[in-house]
């Protein structure tokens, strides 16, 4: 009977131990295994290991270096990232602590006076109302034995939840290093524009002072002043709206770096920002690369976990407590003696019997959490492959149409030199003139435009694959040198 009442234990132990949490494994989702054009792009094969941190130093800006570097440290919502982060291991950590005994020691010390009132526990004895002290010190052990995986089961789903705050937070940064690198993209593209308008208008102006000039020898009419004074005005417009644009992304480049838009200014500077060559890897490399598709498999995790808590409470919960080894005396000089040893042990064990469907319900309810977790994953991987695509296809596009853009230039450039030889000769009007000029500052500002959709473009394919691509040690010479540079914001 002993060694059949042991087989009953064991085998409510193994059934019970079998009740935690599944086995995880990440769902297989149907990944391409190339993406639809290569070149001009060469291969890689990134890793999960391998550094995603500066991957702005790609563009070879020194100003961006620097103001990526201040809205790593200085951004407000990276901090609040990190301190949620820091907030996850910490409930990860008081988690774990469910695996080990509470052990704690308590005191107590008290002066009483009972009642010679009070009821009687037996007839055969007399009652008097007593003064007395009493003291106790002992220490306390509290253990939840976690046979149906409860515990195991929560400290799980923790861990996974730390992780995906971890990888939140390589997330966020990384989204804050990409929305810098736009804003800083399009103020320079900004520039760029501003600095053609600059040049056209100083041609519009000369071309004003000659049609003015030969206005009042009589050789030209007071249409073609007219005309020529109301280009420039038009393009005088256009300055300010220009300008007001670009106050606005430094007033946004100011917020991300965590300074005071009215403290912050960045130059003016025309510069020829090439887009850097990106390698692609294939498809499942963003499975690894990108923190967003890692905090989304991570929540399944959690979830996953969640479902072995849920299932739990199907089964007997057994706590050793309250267990306890002291002393107690009413004289403190007798405290510590071998009489006033005192201990106690038990173990409680309680087991629902009926409670109206609930603990079903919470298990349904978790199984659903884990079906959605898993239907959010999948839909992350989806949108990396859209982004991913559209970063490449679109570079494609905008590269051709930059050579375009180049040669749309060149041309607009020789029609006017022809129209102002073709005037100045006398065998046109100032027509002719007028919209050739309208041509060219049409063409090069078409340029500027195309030159900052693909620096863009490749700001977000950089963010669609994950971050950086080199592995540690990678661009170490950019590294020194930002660091060598002044801590200082440009234009503080």
């Amino acid at each position: 009977m002993r060694r059949i009442g042991r087989g009953v234990v064991l085998a409510g132990m193994l059934a019970l131990s079998a009740c935690a949490a599944p086995d995880y494994r990440r769902p297989d989702v149907a990944m391409p295994v190339a993406w639809k054009l290569e070149p001009p792009w060469r291969e890689s094969a990134p890793s999960d290991t391998h550094d995603k941190g500066p991957w702005w130093e790609r563009f070879r800006d020194p100003v961006l270096d620097r103001l990526e570097q201040l809205a790593v440290a200085r951004s407000p919502t990276l901090e609040a990232a990190a301190h949620r982060l820091e907030q996850a291991r910490a409930t990860a950590d008081a988690a774990s602590a469910g695996l080990f005994p509470q052990i704690g020691i308590g005191g107590r010390s008290g002066r009483a006076k009972n009642s010679a009132n009070r009821p009687l526990t037996n007839y055969a004895q007399s009652v008097y109302s007593t003064v007395q002290n009493d003291t106790t010190v002992g220490f306390t052990v509290s253990y939840e034995a976690d046979l149906a995986g409860r515990v195991r089961s929560a400290v799980s789903g923790a861990q996974a939840s730390a992780q995906q705050s971890a990888a939140d937070f390589a997330n966020t940064r990384l989204l804050l290093t990409a929305e810098l690198a736009a804003d800083y993209v399009n103020l320079r593209e900004l520039d760029i524009e501003l600095d053609v308008l600059g040049r056209s208008i100083a041609l519009q102006r000369r071309a004003l002072g000659l049609i003015s000039a030969r206005h009042e020898l009589g050789a030209a009419s007071g249409l073609e002043v007219a005309q020529q004074q109301g280009v420039l005005d038009a393009t005088l417009t256009q300055v300010d709206v220009l300008a007001k644009q670009r106050s606005q992304y430094e007033h946004a480049i100011a917020t991300l770096t965590g300074t005071p838009a009215p403290e912050f200014s960045l130059p003016a500077e025309v510069q020829d920002m090439t887009p850097p060559a990106i390698p692609l890897g294939v498809p499942s490399d963003v499975l690894e690369r990108r923190p967003d598709i890692a905090a989304a498999e991570r929540a399944m995790a959690a979830a996953n976990a969640q479902m072995g808590v849920a299932r739990a409470a199907f089964y007997p919960s057994i706590t050793l407590s309250p267990t306890m080894v002291g002393v107690e005396s009413r004289d403190l000089d007798r405290l510590f003696s071998a009489t006033s040893l005192l201990w106690s042990f038990g173990v409680s064990a309680t087991q629902v019997l009926f409670d109206g469907g609930r603990i079903q319900a919470n298990l349904d309810f978790a199984e659903a959490g884990y079906q959605a977790a898993v239907a959010a994953y999948r839909g992350k991987v989806l949108s990396a492959m859209q982004e991913v695509e559209d970063g490449i296809s679109g570079l494609a596009a905008l590269e051709r149409a930059s050579a375009q853009s180049q040669r749309a230039v060149d041309s607009a450039q020789r029609v006017l030199d022809m129209a102002t030889a073709r005037y100045e000769g006398g065998a046109t009007t100032y027509l002719d003139v007028i919209t050739a000029q309208q041509s060219l500052l049409a063409a090069q500002r078409q340029r500027a435009q195309l030159l900052g959709q693909r620096l863009l473009t490749s700001v977000y394919l950089v963010k669609a694959l994950g971050g950086d691509w080199a592995g540690p040690g990678a661009s170490q010479s950019a590294v020194a040198a930002t660091a060598s540079r002044e801590a200082a914001s440009p234009g503080q």
